[in-house]
């Protein structure tokens, strides 16, 4: 029998009393013909419960989900209270165009100094081509984006043939993409380009719809059950401003892992490191950007799964507040935890294509009341000064709980650095019950995954399944009502937390992975490996450990390169926000990455697209 627990109230929970517990996860690690077997297993009808049971219980799950009283009711999807105004913004109106939006954007960043990058001088470091380049280059007729997108079809067509095989893209039709930068091309020779975006290449993640291409969550099958009629309302933004889309990007099948693994369209390859994972579940959308072949493109966040790839692979991953942009024509648009987030080289990139994105759904303005968005006006040094009033937050003994000290001394080199240079105090702190929001996360997602997928898998498409993903669908099948209103009440306690936090603090700090890149196993690209979300073995632990807040909370977070461990693998550091407080976090994003960015180092899979000498 359980022993019965009783949880005191979250608004009289003793901080002092909180200690750090190091996650411990209880699961097999399989690949290869155990993973087969213990497919078998999990899906037969007596010992699959049987070996559920075990593994929840093993992780305190059952001890948190029902022998205990929580005593707060339920929270089925981010509730934020009011939020005060942040400084030195400039506010849109989200129902502006896109392009209009994207313009003010244009206007909030710092100048722009083409004789920086088009000078012909070799530069100290390596720098990204950033979207505003590629703006010049056509406007100075320089390259016209047919050009570009000749040299882009002829890399993604050779990715085939390279070894080991780098597989990008699921989806791709070169002559769209022609016809797309045929039509961008004459706005430029006309003089009507559409907005700064125009003739920018984008990749967009395959849980996003993007007329004609299938959506097939990279699955076998999804788009025989699921059509595509027209663009998720995301890629029509985009496409309203001239960016000329490449087709659908990799990813872990139905974004259900942290490695990128896809043994039915081969896995993506970490361009920094062949022979290691990009991080996942957006791995395409943050491969393509890392390689240079793209300047930004679109993934889903539902469990770090912008922030988990882009940091693994040394670009800037952003995860919007739950409900800042639409949902509409995603794969996963039902539920409570996920969001549509840019990826891109640089923060001043992210900017312009978060601008073109934003705007909530006419439910999630009734629901959520979000305030008018706002970017940080980067344009005038005197809004530097802003920076210096800044509260961080960091849990030490959680910021410190990596896989290597490279991690936790690259990021807390960041921090003095901020101090330094801008006046940023970093200040102590504790956040309780990390191991609860982890439980509630993954009952969350889980809960409403397998609601989503149900019908599917009653008609027989279960098993077209990768492994890995269906052992995560028989963890999921083992939840039951009552888990998920416990989860609920779990998530209501612990954004108390956050948001008392958040009274003394004005972003939290941390790395965004406790782990860089892992190798991938040879024995795992065939059929996998087990990687049930944040419940089986270290590697998902490591790469989980920091992201849950911004998804069973709906935090803005976004993750910036920082440096490098001692094999030169990339580091992020990961900076939460306030509810609706995208603009801090990229105002302060974009000082992380003035001060890194001599350290920035090219990639061993790079494409200088833009070179055209």
């Amino acid at each position: 029998m359980g022993k019965k627990r009783v949880m005191v109230p979250a608004k009289d929970l003793d901080l002092s009393t909180v200690k750090y517990e190091h996650e411990v996860i209880k699961a097999p690690h399989l690949t290869g013909s155990m993973l087969k077997l213990f497919v078998r297993m999990v899906e037969a009808p007596v010992l699959g419960s049987l070996i559920m049971s075990f593994l929840k219980k093993q992780n305190k799950m059952v001890e948190m989900l029902q022998n205990t009283v929580i005593p707060e009711a339920p929270m089925f999807k981010p509730e934020f209270p009011p939020q005060d105004a942040e400084p030195s913004v400039v506010i849109v109106d989200e129902e502006r165009k896109p392009e209009d939006r994207v313009e003010l954007a244009l206007k909030c960043l710092p100048h722009y100094d083409p004789a920086s990058c088009w000078s012909g001088d070799s530069l100290p470091s390596f720098r990204y081509w950033k979207i505003r380049d590629y703006a010049y280059a056509y406007r100075s007729k320089l390259v016209t984006p047919s050009m570009v997108a000749e040299k882009i079809i002829s890399i993604i067509e050779d990715c085939n043939y390279h070894k080991p095989p780098t597989p990008l893209l699921i989806s791709f039709d070169a002559e769209d993409i022609r016809k797309q930068a045929a039509a961008s091309t004459q706005r430029f020779e006309e003089g009507n380009p559409l907005s700064i975006l125009d003739g920018i290449f984008m990749a967009i993640k395959d849980d996003i719809d993007c007329y004609p291409h299938p959506s097939k969550g990279a699955t076998t099958w999804m788009h025989e059950v699921r059509s595509v009629e027209k663009d998720a309302v995301c890629v029509s933004r985009l496409r309203s401003c001239g960016v000329i889309l490449v087709g659908k990007a990799n990813m872990h099948e139905l974004g259900m892992g942290t490695t990128g693994n896809n043994p039915n369209y081969g896995t993506t390859r970490n361009p920094h490191a062949l022979e290691r994972y990009t991080g996942g579940s957006s791995s395409g959308p943050a491969a393509i950007v890392a390689s240079g072949l793209c300047s930004a493109a679109l993934g889903t966040d539902g469990g770090g799964s912008v922030r988990i790839p882009s940091s693994l692979c040394g670009v800037v991953g952003l995860k919007t507040t739950y409900g800042r942009t639409s949902m509409e024509g995603s794969i996963c648009d039902a539920g409570t935890v996920e969001i549509i987030g840019p990826i891109a080289s640089t923060v001043e990139d992210v900017i312009l294509v978060y601008a073109a994105i934003l705007g909530s759904s006419p439910e999630d303005r009734i629901s959520l009341r979000p305030p008018p968005p706002c970017f940080p006006d980067l344009s005038s040094l005197e809004n530097a000064n802003t920076l210096g009033s800044l509260r961080l937050g960091k849990y030490t003994e959680w910021f410190n709980d990596v896989h290597s000290t490279d991690i936790s001394d690259v990021c807390e080199d960041v921090l003095k650095l901020l101090s330094k240079s801008h006046g940023c105090e970093t200040i102590e702190m504790v956040i309780p019950e990390l191991h609860e929001m982890r439980t509630a996360h993954v009952v969350s997602i889980g809960s409403e995954t397998q609601c989503s997928l149900n019908p599917d898998c009653e008609d027989g498409k279960g098993v077209k399944l990768t492994y890995d993903t269906r052992i995560s669908m028989a963890l999921f099948r083992s939840f039951t009502a009552s888990d998920y209103v416990a989860a609920q009440c779990l998530r209501r306690r612990i954004m108390h937390h956050h948001m008392e936090i958040f009274k003394k603090v004005d972003v939290i700090v941390t790395p965004t992975t406790g782990m860089t890149a892992p190798k991938i196993p040879s024995s795992a690209l065939k059929d996998g490996e087990t990687d049930m979300q944040v419940t089986v073995h270290s590697v998902s632990a490591y790469l989980m450990r920091f992201i849950i807040a911004g998804n069973l909370l709906g935090l803005p977070a976004i993750t910036v390169p920082v440096g490098y461990d001692k094999q030169g693998l990339p580091i992020g550091l990961q900076l939460i926000g306030r509810p609706w407080g995208e603009a801090t976090i990229l105002h302060l994003a974009s000082a992380v990455e003035e001060l890194c960015a001599k350290s920035r180092k090219k990639p061993a899979s790079f494409y200088d697209i833009l070179n055209i000498k």
